[in-house]
């Protein structure tokens, strides 16, 4: 199951930073993400999405190829391949490229919205919906990154970690008072 997780960002750039190291420790086969969304809210206060998929051109391609494969064909029984390729490829294209910018994939795009909506002027968010993790690895990449937790799926102690680690907090416990404890005299001694 795939995990939901948004961090906010005070510069209007930093998402786009943190996204493109996200894809490089994806090259490492650190983490495995379904899709990503940097949503950016500019002085005037509106939100824009930057999606990592571009499913209008994915659908145009698949398009373009099913409709020439099935162009070709269907020109094979009018004795005319190279123009049912040609017609099948154009009209395959276009289909695709509707369906896909018609389609919504990943993480629902009126919660980006509404939740970027939220977010402060001159600021920014990455969205990410992650399949698997090497978490130990990937929050090590983002040590004191300053970036704060919005919303997330993710079970409290991974969630606390990734605060931490978003904070520059270290994971150790704070020190201690020392307990008091009394003598045989009744003089304090401090162990």
């Amino acid at each position: 199951m795939s995990e939901l997780v948004v961090i906010g960002f005070d510069a209007m750039d930093e998402a786009d930073k943190v996204l493109l190291k996200l894809h490089n420790l994806k090259k490492e086969y650190l983490v495995d993400l379904e899709d990503a969304v940097v949503v950016v809210r500019d002085e005037a206060g509106k939100v824009h999405l930057k999606q990592s998929l571009n499913l209008a051109a994915i659908g145009a391609t698949s398009g373009l190829l099913s409709g020439s494969l099935w162009g070709a064909l269907v020109g094979l029984l009018f004795l005319n391949p190279l123009a049912g390729f040609a017609i099948g490829g154009l009209v395959g294209a276009g289909t695709g490229a509707i369906s896909g910018s018609l389609s919504d994939y990943g993480i629902n795009d009126e919660f980006i919205k509404s939740l970027g909506g939220t977010i402060p002027n001159s600021s920014s968010a990455l969205f990410v919906l992650i399949r698997k993790v090497q978490p130990e690895k990937v929050l090590a990449e983002f040590q004191g990154l300053r970036g704060r937790v919005l919303k997330t799926s993710l079970a409290p102690d991974q969630e606390e970690n990734l605060r931490k680690a978003l904070s520059g907090g270290s994971d150790e416990a704070p020190a201690k008072p020392a307990k008091r404890r009394t003598t045989a005299k009744g003089a304090a001694d401090q162990s």
